[in-house]
């Protein structure tokens, strides 16, 4: 147990000290605390305001006074503060209890979303002649796009509304409509007021003409909704939409990349020590299911490095979660057992793959099926996800080394299968890890000291057989 031990300190200590993956490792959490540093300063700098004017040609004279009633600085502002108290209704409960019980983030939530609203423009409405030329009209357009000005005055967008936007003409069953044309880089914000804007006056017009009563066409075309309630043995609570579809998703990756991570360098390893004869040292001193046990761990430990890293906001999101009753603790139990039969399974064959090929290209052939089996979880993510409970998905969550994905998929799901169904896939899983590291021991006894044309496939299991 002694020499494992010391293999796998060795492997560890192999792969992290060297510069490439110290440099590799740390550049990119220092560029995302350079953006968490550097962001918020553009963040806070207020922008400036935009101000400007909308031309209008309107034959039917009827749009007008709404768009301009619609435009008015007090009224964008209003619209914006109330889409904000939205989202945050929208917030779970939880995360509201979670700022609300420290000042300083309520007021940083508050200030990162009233930076995203933005300032309310300053929007006029200037009416042309219905004579005026359109080529007459757009020409401003032009004009303040090259001296790039949004002060009072500039023209930002011109709209022309069509004769028969507010009354249908005889024997048409269809109204008109309205072109909207702006200035070139106009920020979106302002186009889309412009638009509902436009779209809120000739309504309004519309129904004036028409003698009904707009309270009562938007009671009778409006039904409130309401979200939905979750029921679960464990009691009720309101669906979280946004959760339900990226969880499954999230678990998932979190365990393909870990066990990639180290199940990828492992066979590096292996097939440079092979390369350059050093594996015939190691073998003088430790057998060969020693080493393969050694370096197994060593490249795992190697792994969890690189998920605290890289993974570690993932792994804390999923932590807090779980903590606001989003997601069942439970998940995170079998995260880390799924883990830990996939990467073994993994990594055993990897390292079959890196003790039985010489460069790296050779590999690549052998690499396939394995690489195969691992796209087949993210390829069939969303048919487990939604029908967690049919056949193809109880089938692939016992089928190893599948079962390690597929069974996360359906734990994580809307609708999560009996524990009995969890702990078998994991028994089976673990049997699946046991059956690889068998065989990578067999294929490694033989295939370390092999040199010359590649084995296929049915060569390593020819090996298994004989070893």
């Amino acid at each position: 147990m002694s020499r494992i031990f010391h293999v796998a300190v060795r492997e560890f200590l192999a792969t992290v000290a060297t510069k490439g993956f110290i440099i590799g490792v740390l550049v990119t959490p220092l560029m995302l605390l350079l953006l968490v540093i550097v962001m918020p300063r553009f963040i806070n700098a207020p922008p400036p305001r935009v101000a400007g004017e909308v031309a209008l040609i309107d034959p039917t004279g009827e749009v007008g006074t709404g768009l301009r009633d619609y435009l008015r600085p007090e009224k964008i502002a209003g619209r914006r503060q109330a889409r904000l108290k939205q989202i945050e209704a929208a917030t779970p409960e939880a995360v509201r209890q979670l700022t609300e019980s420290s000042p300083q983030a309520q007021a940083a939530t508050r200030q990162a979303l009233e930076q995203a609203a933005g300032e309310a423009p300053d929007l006029s409405v200037l009416a042309l002649d219905p004579s005026t030329s359109l080529e007459q009209a757009k020409a401003p357009l032009h004009e303040e796009e090259g001296k790039n000005r949004q002060g009072a005055g500039a023209r930002l967008a011109l709209a022309v509304i069509h004769p028969d936007a507010v009354t249908r003409e005889k024997g048409k069953e269809k109204f008109g409509g309205y072109d909207l044309y702006v200035r070139g880089k106009l920020d979106d914000r302002i186009e889309d007021e412009i638009r509902a804007g436009l779209r809120e006056s000739i309504l309004v017009a519309r129904v004036r003409a028409s003698g009904l009563d707009r309270g009562l066409v938007e009671a009778l075309t409006r039904v409130e909704t309401k979200e939905s309630v979750t029921v679960t043995s464990g009691g009720e609570r309101k669906t979280n939409e946004v959760v339900n579809a990226l969880l499954p998703g999230g678990l998932m990756l979190l365990l393909m990349m870990s066990v990639m991570t180290g199940g990828s360098s492992l066979l590096t390893t292996t097939v440079e020590e092979k390369s350059n004869r050093v594996v015939e040292v190691l073998l003088s001193a430790v057998s060969p299911a020693q080493l393969l046990v050694g370096k197994i761990l060593g490249q795992m430990a190697v792994g969890f490095v690189v998920l605290a890293l890289y993974a570690g906001l993932g792994i804390a999101a999923l932590v807090s979660f779980a903590m606001m009753g989003l997601v069942d603790p439970m998940l995170l139990v079998f995260l880390l057992i799924f883990f830990l039969l996939a990467y073994f399974t993994m990594a055993s064959l990897l390292g079959a793959i890196g003790a039985a090929v010489s460069e790296m290209r050779e590999a690549q052939s052998l690499m396939t099926p394995v690489m195969l089996l691992m796209m087949v979880p993210w390829v069939l993510w969303m048919p487990i996800s939604r029908s967690p409970d049919s056949m193809m998905a109880v089938v692939l969550s016992f089928l190893p080394p599948i079962s390690n994905f597929a069974m996360l998929l359906r734990l994580s799901s809307t609708s999560p299968p009996p524990m009995w169904q969890a702990w078998l896939s994991v028994l089976i899983g673990a049997a699946g890890a046991y059956a690889a590291l068998w065989f990578a021991a067999k294929v490694f006894r033989i295939g370390l000291l092999m040199y010359g044309k590649p084995p296929s496939l049915r060569t390593l299991v020819r090996w298994a057989r004989m070893a």
